[in-house]
């Protein structure tokens, strides 16, 4: 293992720990700001097309993994502090910790009883409507939401680090934002998203 690929291991580690320990930043997240920054530019380029659709995700998914690749080459002779920005951004991406939070507060309710509770924590975890959910269903919809948000905001993004260091993480938690904001099949996103 070369100490460009030891670095970025150490980092994604590291960052995984963050994660675990930290939780996500509670104001000023970069994925946030990265999502609005995405929505304004939405607002400018929208068009009931799939080309201009196209164009904005591949122009904001370019933009995040060039950002990627400068620090990979910036961080290539300098393995701590290679080591620590990809621990800064693996923390920034992931969302392990708030998942498994967001569950928890949702099974406290449900072990409780207190169905109008477990109904309010739902849309922390999930896009469906809670109202006319009952307790097996609530906590069928939690479930699923924790299996594929953990894919989605746990595996996947340490799975893209390990193959592609910087650029693999950070495009593909681009990709993951953006499918989450304009990946809904909706007459407004039916050909932009």
């Amino acid at each position: 293992m070369s100490a460009v690929d030891a670095a970025t291991a150490a980092g994604l580690a590291l960052g995984a720990v963050a994660d675990r320990l930290l939780g996500d930043p509670r104001r000023r997240h970069p994925v946030a700001g990265f999502g609005a920054a995405a929505a304004a530019l939405e607002r400018r380029a929208w068009r009931d097309s799939r080309l201009a659709g196209a164009g904005h995700a591949l122009g904001l998914v370019a933009t995040t993994a060039a950002a990627g690749a400068v620090l990979d080459r910036a961080t290539r002779a300098h393995p701590a502090v290679r080591t620590a920005v990809t621990a800064a951004a693996t923390w920034t991406v992931l969302g392990g910790t708030s998942l498994g939070r967001a569950a928890g507060t949702l099974q406290r309710y449900l072990q409780d009883g207190d169905l109008p509770g477990a109904r309010a924590a739902l849309p922390a975890l999930a896009g469906r409507d809670p109202r006319d959910l009952d307790e097996p269903e609530l906590a069928r919809a939690a479930v699923e939401s924790v299996a594929e948000n953990t894919a989605d905001a746990v595996v996947a993004p340490l799975f893209w680090g390990a193959v592609a260091g910087l650029p693999g993480l950070l495009g593909y938690r681009a990709v993951n934002t953006l499918d989450a904001m304009v990946g809904h099949r909706s007459p407004r996103y039916l050909r932009f998203g």
